[in-house]
């Protein structure tokens, strides 16, 4: 596991990551709220967020490798032609989170996923539409100025629910859109406010 150098560790960060786990000090400081606009990218996290509703971030994060091997590297194309046997092999691999639901729904996600490719050419733009294609920006002093959820990420929801999308309701939604750039929720004293 990679370490966070030590001068780092006096840089001003949120408080969600805490300041002991590396894998969560990393993805904090390199992923967390940075724009993404790849597709495989984007799939990966819709993948992650589903799985994590109920979990805490922390469980995810640290079978995210076990996930990517599972999920073929997040190839959407490749988990929209996942079989029964598919389906039964995820079941038994104690390296992610064995809910048979949620895989299930991530088989059916994907398929959608790309239906939605078809009608804007990538599910990136799909996606960006829901902020007008720049990030929301919130001026978050404390964590408990963090909204559960905002107006944009329940109409998305509302959307993707409509087309048949499970496990993507709005409070999953809006931590996608945290993660994914779609939002600026970084600490106004974070170091990283700014940088994204």
């Amino acid at each position: 596991m990679k370490s966070i150098p030590k001068t780092k560790k006096t840089l001003k960060r949120c408080p969600w990551p805490g300041q002991s786990d590396s894998l969560m000090l990393i993805y904090h400081d390199k992923e967390w709220g940075k724009p993404v606009h790849n597709d495989q990218k984007i799939f990966e996290f819709l993948v992650l967020e589903a799985f994590q509703a109920g979990l805490s971030w922390r469980i995810i994060l640290h079978k995210r490798k076990n996930f990517k091997k599972a999920f073929k590297n997040f190839d959407y194309r490749k988990v929209a032609r996942f079989t029964s046997r598919d389906r039964s092999r995820l079941v038994r691999d104690g390296g992610i989170v064995r809910n048979r639901a949620k895989i299930a729904a991530t088989i059916q996600n994907a398929r959608l996923f790309m239906e939605i490719q078809k009608e804007f050419g990538t599910f990136s733009k799909y996606m960006w539409q829901w902020v007008k294609g720049r990030p929301l920006r919130h001026k978050l002093k404390t964590i408990k100025d963090y909204p559960v959820v905002v107006s944009e990420a329940e109409a998305w929801a509302k959307d993707l629910k409509k087309r048949g999308f499970k496990f993507l309701g709005p409070t999953v939604i809006y931590a996608h859109m945290q993660a994914v750039g779609m939002v600026n929720d970084h600490l106004v004293h974070c170091f990283r406010h700014r940088q994204v």
